[in-house]
């Protein structure tokens, strides 16, 4: 059984605990306390900042400026586990660029701050958070692009997004997660204008 601990308690963490769900996982919250609250899920693991990651998974669902003070915690545990990077790196003061190098990526930043032995993978960074929640995008199911350089750890990404219903789609090596981030930052945007609707998004059809 796939296990995923997810760092973060926002929306996207939310929404990516549900394809968790669908997909059987064993899921882990990591946040900054472990109070309980209303909103807890049954089932679900939850765990404080600076607690053992349980997942062979870990996804980072936070915004991608925060990523220091979590590897602060994490950076040498995350050695020989897949590290899904969801991040899209926006100025949002003003919507107006990606805050990381013109030929780079927040994903191969984040590949240069780990340890030998941790595979970076892009994910869910196109995916609004309420078209993993339904598994739908407009009439078809939600596609997962997703990018990376070790074929083991995108494969492990892939049967989590497929056991959960969603459509995977493998867009190359992790140096395609630029375009990914481009799209990423296109698609909020578009959404923060009202031009789209933040229940849909960009789809890939079959």
């Amino acid at each position: 059984m796939t296990s995923i601990s997810i760092i973060g308690s926002g929306r996207m963490s939310a929404a990516i605990a549900d394809v968790a769900t669908r997909a059987g996982a064993r899921i882990q919250i990591v946040r900054r306390s472990t109070s309980s609250s209303s909103g807890d899920r049954a089932g679900v693991a939850y765990a404080a900042l600076g607690d053992d990651l349980t997942g062979d998974l870990v996804v980072l669902a936070v915004p991608y400026v925060a990523y220091p003070s979590i590897l602060e915690h994490y950076r040498d545990r995350l050695r020989d586990r897949v590290v899904i990077d969801i991040s899209n790196p926006i100025d949002f003061t003003t919507y107006d660029e990606l805050t990381v190098p013109t030929d780079s990526s927040s994903a191969a930043q984040l590949a240069r701050m780990l340890p030998e032995g941790a595979a970076v993978v892009k994910a869910f960074n196109v995916n609004l958070g309420d078209t993993l929640a339904t598994g739908t995008n407009g009439t078809t199911p939600t596609t997962v692009l997703y990018a990376g350089d070790y074929a083991e750890a995108k494969i492990a990404v892939a049967v989590l997004v497929e056991a959960a219903g969603l459509r995977a789609v493998d867009v190359g090596p992790l140096s395609r997660a630029r375009e990914l981030e481009a799209m990423g930052f296109l698609q909020i945007v578009l959404a923060a204008l009202g031009t789209t609707s933040y229940e849909s998004g960009f789809t890939l059809l079959p």
